[in-house]
């Protein structure tokens, strides 16, 4: 499998142990501060990588020390990190991540380069040879542009999967439709197809999804799990149970252990459960990069742990 990871790529500050800001100018002790990848891009492909994936990272990041971090971070991973390209005058993108004791995560985030990142800092010939696009945060570009990235992503023979940032918005979703015809397999989480498609219910919404071009939905629940959704199949793949310390970079995990899963040949429910068994590794660890897993590991983990 070799796969470019194209799009949103943010420096995580984790900070665990938070139950309430401080008033004034007082400070607080906390329990671990960590810096870790993240991104609908970057934390996806740390991911894959672990897995055993060859990936190329292509985004936009600033000329600054947290440039420096993220790139630096990205490159121990084993990520190709040459497509990444950097952006004088704007910052690179970061998030300030308060955990509270119940996992919870508010944020603060600051978009940075990732809204300056376009198809020019892309050079098509540079994906040649791969066997998997997938965009993440394709709103950044708009529809048009996501759309010609993914067509020329399957003119070269690539599976093509997107995932999403923003929450579910109807206008967010025409804004990339031009995208969804050239989409094999979206990523979002239950907020966003409810949001995007005003569906009673899960199913629906993403039959909805499937109806407008895209051909597989695969939708994470939280705690409860993935559905998949085809024009043909529901499949429910509950969740792992996991003693959580931080959900940031769930959904990334999972997408990343969904891909991984079908280039290796599994079917859709087992490339959902391995999605959910990567997810559960990085519930149970600050970031993505948390912890020491690979694929071996978190098979291992997904054939021994209870399910919800």
């Amino acid at each position: 499998m070799k796969i470019a990871t194209v799009g949103v790529h943010v420096l995580d500050t984790h900070v665990i142990g938070i139950e309430s800001i401080p008033p004034g100018s007082e400070g607080q002790l906390v329990e671990t501060i960590r810096m870790s990848p993240a991104g609908t891009a970057g934390g996806t492909a740390v991911v894959l990588s672990r897995l055993g994936a060859e990936v190329l990272a292509f985004g936009a990041v600033g000329t600054d020390p947290i440039g420096d971090v993220l790139v630096g971070l990205l490159g121990v991973e084993g990520v190709d990190v040459s497509g990444l390209v950097r952006k004088d005058g704007d910052q690179t993108s970061a998030s300030v991540i308060p955990v509270r004791p119940d996992g919870d995560r508010p944020a603060w985030h600051c978009i940075g380069a990732n809204g300056a990142f376009t198809l020019d800092d892309l050079p098509l010939a540079a994906l040649t040879g791969i066997t998997h696009l997938h965009l993440g945060g394709p709103e950044f570009l708009g529809g048009e542009a996501a759309g010609e990235l993914l067509a020329h992503g399957r003119s070269i023979g690539a599976v093509t999967s997107l995932d999403l940032l923003a929450p579910g918005d109807p206008d967010l979703l025409g804004w990339i439709a031009d995208a969804l015809p050239h989409t094999d397999y979206l990523l979002p989480n239950d907020e966003q197809v409810l949001g995007f498609t005003g569906a009673a219910s899960l199913v629906a919404g993403a039959q909805a999804l499937v109806a407008a071009g895209v051909g597989c939905v695969a939708v994470t629940q939280g705690a409860r799990g993935a559905l998949v959704v085809t024009a043909d199949e529901v499949i429910e793949v509950p969740a792992y149970v996991v003693d959580v310390v931080d959900t940031t970079g769930c959904g990334d995990a999972f997408s990343a252990g969904f891909l991984r899963g079908l280039s290796l040949g599994r079917d859709r429910r087992g490339a959902a459960e391995l999605g959910c068994a990567a997810a559960a590794q990085v519930a149970g660890g600050l970031g993505s990069d948390a912890g020491a897993y690979d694929l071996a590991s978190v098979e291992r983990f997904a054939a021994e742990a209870e399910r919800r």
